[in-house]
């Protein structure tokens, strides 16, 4: 099964638009309490960062008449955030920064009684790619020694990720399937953890996102293997991705905010006014290239097909993992 950028993001790209103004209706409402602003993440991870970074432009450039309050739900890969916001009363004041356990754990977890489909779109604001990352003191610098040791460590490589059945499990049971490496897998509630651990040591490589890793990437702690995108990326220009090395195979974590199901068009017209403007701006459009994210705007409409094809494709590639 072949998980290319066109395919795995499948209708978005004929779905993303210009940017355009939004009916009048988004100036007849506005929040009236603080948005409860749900992370479907823990502390530190890329969604994470995410939200808090989209909070201070929000907040730097007065965008809203009440603020985006972070709050991190991740408990259950995202099924606790996502329960959440299909429980929650005031619907109009409350926001999901997403990733793609908002797909996986819906498939997962299928007693949990989430349809996706029915929240709210508002603004897709990127994909996020994966890279494969190693300790500095491990002594490795190329993929096909990182093979090598996974396989000599016979069962006892020790990897962590973010959530089970989701993003980061995801990649890595690809890989493994693709090189018959045996892999210890480690969950985690958020990505931040997960970079922490390899820093200390307590896990031997996870796939972080690049804004998850950057930090310890700048100080020369983490070495960056392999990506998992389309094409090599700007920011690693010298490492070489999956697909080179014969595997059809690329994954994106999305980047998007979500209502919960109920929330009214007027309150929908408002928050999609206000992240176009975010999204729009110099400080996000400044983040998308500084944290190696890839740009993806959709419309309303656009982001409906979008997650019809990734759940199609989620399910997919979930049974071809299970397999």
């Amino acid at each position: 099964m072949h998980f290319t950028k066109r395919g795995f993001l499948g209708a978005a790209a004929a779905a993303t638009l210009a940017l355009a103004p939004l009916p009048a209706l988004a100036q007849e409402w506005e929040p009236s309490r603080p948005i409860d602003f749900v992370i479907m993440a823990g502390p530190g991870g890329g969604a994470d960062q995410i939200a808090r970074f989209i909070q201070s432009v929000v907040e730097k450039n007065d965008m809203t008449s009440r603020p985006l309050v972070p709050n991190n739900k991740g408990g259950g890969s995202g099924a606790e955030a996502l329960l959440h916001m299909s429980q929650v009363r005031d619907t109009d004041h409350t926001l999901l920064v997403t990733l793609n356990s908002f797909f996986t754990t819906p498939l997962r977890q299928e007693g949990l009684g989430i349809d996706v489909e029915t929240f709210t779109p508002i603004a897709m604001m990127g994909v996020d790619p994966f890279v494969l990352w190693v300790h500095k003191d491990q002594g490795i610098t190329s993929f096909d020694q990182f093979v090598e040791e996974v396989k000599a460590a016979d069962g006892e490589w020790v990897m962590g990720g973010t959530g089970k059945g989701q993003e980061d499990s995801i990649v890595i049971a690809y890989m493994a399937g693709a090189y018959g490496l045996k892999i210890k897998y480690i969950p985690y509630d958020g990505g931040g953890a997960v970079a922490k651990d390899l820093a200390g040591r307590q896990v031997m490589a996870t796939v972080n996102n690049p804004a998850e890793a950057k930090g310890f990437y700048d100080s020369g702690d983490f070495v960056p293997l392999l990506a998992f995108s389309d094409e090599r990326m700007e920011s690693y220009p010298d490492v070489p991705t999956l697909k080179e090395m014969g595997h059809d195979f690329s994954y994106y974590n999305q980047r998007a905010i979500v209502g919960p199901p109920g929330m009214s068009e007027e309150a929908a017209s408002y928050y999609r006014d206000l992240f176009t403007r975010v999204y729009e701006s110099e400080e996000w459009q400044s983040y998308l290239v500084s944290e190696s994210l890839s740009p993806l705007w959709m419309d309303a409409d656009g982001q409906r097909a979008y997650w019809q094809k990734q759940v199609e494709n989620h399910r997919a590639l979930l049974a071809q993992i299970d397999s």
